[in-house]
């Protein structure tokens, strides 16, 4: 009898993990495992910010950010506004 309990029980977590698997698409579970690798960052409170390079207004030259410090604070909105 109770080979028969875990039986079912096993092929009930079978079926749920299909059901999962199915309805998110395999693709996806492969991206989650292969993408989803974090780690803490390196910056820490006060450290000065990585160089990094903004597409100017016309889209074809690049600007460092730096070089656009005028002494105010600055914000970058990533999204969309459409």
């Amino acid at each position: 009898m109770l080979k028969k309990i875990l039986l079912v029980a096993c092929g009930l977590v079978v079926l749920a993990a299909t059901v999962i698997a199915v309805k998110i698409g395999p693709s996806n579970i492969i991206g989650m495992i292969r993408y989803d690798q974090r780690r803490e960052g390196d910056l820490k409170v006060g450290d000065v910010a990585p160089a990094a390079m903004l597409v100017s207004l016309d889209g074809r030259s690049r600007v460092p950010l730096l070089k656009t410090n005028t002494g105010r604070p600055q914000i970058l909105v990533f999204g969309s506004f459409t």
